[in-house]
């Protein structure tokens, strides 16, 4: 079985590039990247549910409070 390098790689890009343009290539790789860690996920047997259960509520309220907007009044900034 030949061994796959640089070259070769880069012939693939180059036809992909070609297929679907430049336009397409992010969502091409944002749903790619989405696809494999949905699929590293349920073979390792974790979810989004677990996660958040292991984190807890109290994390989840310092930040939302964290983000709240500057008061209208603020004359800080100058």
């Amino acid at each position: 079985m030949p061994n796959i390098g640089p070259v070769e790689i880069i012939i693939v890009l180059v036809i992909v590039l070609i297929i679907f343009g430049p336009k397409r290539l992010p969502d091409l790789g944002r749903s790619m990247g989405r696809g494999m860690r949905e699929f590293k996920d349920s073979v390792t047997g974790k979810s989004k549910d677990h996660d958040e259960l292991e984190e807890g509520p109290s994390e989840n309220v310092s930040r939302s409070e964290s983000k709240q907007p500057a008061a209208a009044g603020d004359s800080s900034s100058g």
